[in-house]
């Protein structure tokens, strides 16, 4: 089955938490790009929501397909964010940031009373770390932040490389925010609560893409169809 179609019906059962007056974030990425899709679909039907972008990209599609915004300063209680993921563990940590999003994906996750993940099935994972850890930094220092990194990863028994992202022009990927993301590869994460301690104590690091306590549950979408997963 087509990668998308599987991600389009994850976000097509996220539709169903959905209730009239609810204050939204709206993720980013391929998966969460569905789910504003489909979620238009449903305002231009008469579904009265208000959503918050979790990124410009965000931003732009909800505005061009008519749904509501606000800001985080103007309605700073959400009732649900919907967003995907790079990678689900089975108590449902999760690695994000693959977008480049991560700082505002936790800030809004953070803000709302519920998180749901949606993504295809091959993002559950029976332990975090194959896919690369995204840790925003601020450009200053960067290479001493790095070696910082690297250590803390060591520290935690994941010892791997930290690489600066690169942006399409060939220069250091920019987020939203204005930093730049090392991309980590530490392997498997024994603890990753553990390493989001170490990493949090950086100080050029500014946010990193492990979600640890956030997601109340994950809907998956495979060939034998979706699923839902909820946190115990």
């Amino acid at each position: 089955m087509d990668i998308e179609e599987l991600k389009r019906q994850a976000a097509a059962r996220a539709l169903e938490w959905v209730r009239p007056g609810m204050r939204l974030g709206l993720g980013t990425g391929s998966t969460a790009k569905h789910f504003v899709d489909l979620l238009a679909e449903r305002v231009r039907a008469g579904l009265d929501v208000i959503g918050v972008p979790t990124s410009e990209a965000t931003r732009a599609q909800a505005e061009r397909l008519g749904v509501p915004l606000t800001t985080l300063d103007e309605t700073p209680a959400l009732d649900l964010t919907v967003d995907g993921a790079d990678e689900i563990a089975p108590d449902l940590s999760l690695i994000k940031g693959g977008g480049g999003a991560l700082l505002r994906e936790k800030i809004v996750a953070a803000a709302s009373s519920r998180m749901i993940v949606i993504a295809d099935e091959a993002k559950w994972v029976p332990r975090l770390g194959r896919f690369r850890l995204p840790v925003e930094v601020v450009p200053f220092g960067l290479a001493s932040t790095q070696r910082a990194v690297e250590a803390a990863a060591a520290a935690c028994g994941a010892p791997g490389s930290a690489t600066l992202r690169q942006g399409r022009d060939g220069h250091a990927f920019v987020t939203d925010g204005g930093h730049w993301i090392l991309d980590a590869a530490p392997g498997q994460i024994a603890d990753p609560k553990s390493l989001a301690d170490r990493l949090n104590a950086i100080p050029g690091v500014v946010e990193h893409g492990l979600f640890i306590g956030l997601a109340q549950a994950a809907i998956l979408a495979g060939p034998a169809g979706v699923r839902v997963v909820e946190r115990r």
